[in-house]
């Protein structure tokens, strides 16, 4: 998995409430168990019409928005079925940062198994970074997870909070996979002495 110390690039103002799993990747593209190429579905039926053309007005058919590394969103972002895919999606998009007033328990803790960083902020501060967010992509947010702050483009810093073992996981890039391998030596080393003391096993 990706580290994730610092990130300073385009954010995307998407000011809608309750934008749930099935709206971030449908779910006719749950069939693979990859977590690469979801990105071109991202916000599928938002992003494209029955024909597969893009909307025009969709936020990340923007020019300006094509290369947002940062999702600015309303309340509850993530609601709806658990599926995993929906981190997978928005990281193989290239957004590595959603900021929002709150998540569904989920989402939020499969983003940082999945090196993205959900950032809860009280809702005026959401607001004011979605003002930034809509200036385009000559206005970057900056990200810095170890001091836990987020800058806007006029230099206003805004403090979050963050667990600090998922701190620790997402600044290591270490995900279940990678917290496990970190204990390789202690496993083998119960392994030999449980293999000595118990022969027969």
């Amino acid at each position: 998995m990706d580290k994730f110390e610092t990130l300073t690039g385009i954010a995307a103002p998407m000011p809608l409430v309750n934008i749930d799993t099935d709206m971030i990747i449908p779910k006719q593209f749950l069939k693979t168990i990859k977590r690469s190429g979801l990105g071109a579905n991202l916000f599928d039926e938002m992003r494209f019409d029955r024909q597969g053309n893009e909307i025009a007005d969709f936020v990340l058919n923007k020019p300006q928005y094509r290369e947002a590394e940062i999702l600015v969103a309303g309340e509850n972002f993530g609601c709806g079925s658990s599926r995993e895919h929906a981190p997978w999606a928005i990281k193989d998009f290239g957004i590595r940062c959603v900021i929002a007033p709150s998540y569904a328990d989920i989402f939020y803790n499969n983003c940082f198994k999945n090196g993205i960083l959900p950032i809860v902020l009280p809702q005026e501060q959401v607001d004011v970074l979605m003002k930034d967010a809509e200036k385009g992509a000559n206005a970057r947010m900056s990200i810095d997870l170890e001091a836990q702050t987020v800058t806007t483009s006029d230099g206003e810093v805004f403090s979050f909070e963050v667990d600090s073992f998922k701190k620790h996981c997402l600044m290591n890039g270490l995900d279940d996979i990678g917290l496990t391998l970190e204990k390789v030596a202690s496993v083998k080393a119960f392994e030999a002495k449980a293999g000595a003391e118990r022969p027969w096993v």
